[in-house]
């Protein structure tokens, strides 16, 4: 239920602000449940040489993650708008911050928009990948972001937002639309140096949407992340913490994201529904070019998701997907000998299946059991994305919960 900010005392010191808005509106999620995984390897120790067990475990933010924000609107006259977004993620858990520890690290951001001209804002916010392509993916629906594709290495599941960024998404134009981002460094060319360039980011995408039938694709380049704590990405870079510690064989440590020299993203996807059931494809390829100092070279993703979901009443969901993810890690001598090749050339490879049943209580609450599966071939170890590795070739999670949108 969406609540007027003046009616909340709890958020005094905003209402000043409120009385020039047209609309100020407190929204949330609340996303949490009870997992099982079948084989996990504990932080600090090698996947190759520990032996995982199963776990039981509380688990938070699930389908969506947990979060309150508040957005607002000015009406500006002319068809024009001012508009706000300042979100929270927080642990249902144990009640800490997300992203790093940021007060609204999901989101947050100012600008100006136009139903005719399109809309411009600054501040924190998501690329254009995750803006066209992510929602087509099971991974931000309803498979948990355990079903997300491996290490999340394609940013499909919104593990990072881009700072200091411009962002540009244009009116629909009969279903058309599209949008770019770039996000600064904010360091300068000192001595003859490359800091403009050094963390910077820039992204572009185009959807389309017509009745049954939604596409969308997107690019997103990222130059040196990590280096430097004022730049485009800093602290919540966990796609590339995961790889980082898949890489050296040590869970949950001696990964950062200074390792990589630049990563590059490309995604496509589409859907279509046809009455209770909408059947979907998305295709993404991620590179990470590593930097000298950590063996350089490259580790590339190429993932392939096939998606459907079905409503069999008007209370229940059921959805299925597979994905088949398969890389090429090259030029790395230090990362290709955790196989044992003997050669500076890998080619680890996954299979996943996701397995869901959501029943909705009302327009605001549902219920929900995910199962996620993953097999990994060419002497790799299995690690959904969000869990622990395993230290065998197989993971399977159980995840039952509850949503709460207000």
């Amino acid at each position: 239920m969406k609540k007027s900010l003046l009616a909340l005392g709890v958020l005094g010191a905003f209402a000043g602000a409120a009385h020039a808005q047209s609309s100020v509106t407190l929204y949330g999620i609340i996303d949490a449940g009870i997992s099982y995984v079948s084989n996990e390897v504990n932080a600090g120790n090698n996947a190759n040489t520990t032996s995982g067990s199963k776990n039981f475990k509380f688990s938070n933010g699930n389908l969506q993650g947990s979060r309150w924000g508040l957005k607002g609107a000015e009406d500006l006259g002319g068809g024009l708008k001012a508009i706000f977004v300042l979100e929270n993620g927080f642990s249902l858990g144990n009640g800490t911050l997300g992203q790093g520890g940021r007060m609204f690290g999901r989101q947050a951001y100012v600008g100006l928009s136009s139903a005719t001209a399109g809309t411009v804002t600054i501040g924190r916010q998501y690329d254009s990948v995750v803006d066209f392509v992510g929602p087509l993916a099971v991974g931000s629906q309803w498979a948990t972001f355990s079903g997300a594709h491996p290490f999340d290495n394609d940013n499909l599941n919104n593990s990072f937002r881009i700072n200091n960024s411009v962002k540009y998404t244009s009116a629909n134009y009969a279903g058309f639309t599209f949008g770019g981002l770039y996000g600064f460094s904010n360091q300068s060319n000192n001595g003859g140096g490359s800091g403009f360039a050094n963390n910077r980011a820039w992204s572009a995408g185009l959807g389309y949407a017509n009745g049954p039938l939604t596409l969308g694709a997107g690019y997103l380049y990222i130059g040196t992340p990590g280096n430097g704590t004022a730049g485009a990405i800093n602290g919540d870079y966990a796609n590339l913490n995961e790889v980082g510690a898949w890489n050296n064989g040590t869970v949950g440590t001696a990964a950062t994201t200074s390792v990589v020299d630049k990563q590059q993203i490309y995604a496509a996807g589409g859907s279509f529904a046809f009455g209770p059931a909408t059947v979907g494809l998305v295709y993404s390829h991620s590179k990470f070019d590593y930097l000298p100092g950590v063996g350089g070279g490259s580790w590339k993703f190429d993932n392939i998701e096939a998606n459907a979901k079905y409503m069999l009443t008007p209370a229940l969901q059921l959805g299925l997907s597979y994905t088949y993810t398969w890389s090429k890690l090259s030029g790395n001598t230090v990362a290709a000998n955790l196989y044992n090749s003997g050669g500076a050339e890998v080619s680890p490879k996954w299979h996943q299946v996701n397995l869901g049943v959501d029943y909705f209580l009302s327009k605001r609450t549902d219920t929900y059991l995910v199962g996620n599966w993953q097999h990994a071939t060419n002497g790799s170890w299995a690690q959904l994305n969000g869990q622990p590795a395993s230290s065998s070739a197989n993971q399977f999670a159980v995840t039952a919960g509850i949503r709460h949108k207000f």
